[in-house]
């Protein structure tokens, strides 16, 4: 008995994975998976503000 619910438990957990995998990679995340995979490279609001001005804190 505690086999078929092993079984049953790792059929769920894989659909679940699977089901998060699709939904991760479906069309209408494309722009919200952009945006996140550009988030490294963003800076900061404040050094941002001091390049414009030339100032620096170095």
């Amino acid at each position: 008995m505690l086999g078929v619910i092993n079984g049953i438990v790792t059929a769920l957990a894989m659909a679940t994975f699977a089901g998060i995998v699709w939904w991760a990679w479906s069309a209408h995340r494309a722009e919200a998976n952009r945006q996140a995979a550009m988030l490294p490279f963003a800076l900061p609001e404040e050094y941002q503000n001091d390049k414009n001005t030339g100032e620096s804190n170095e």
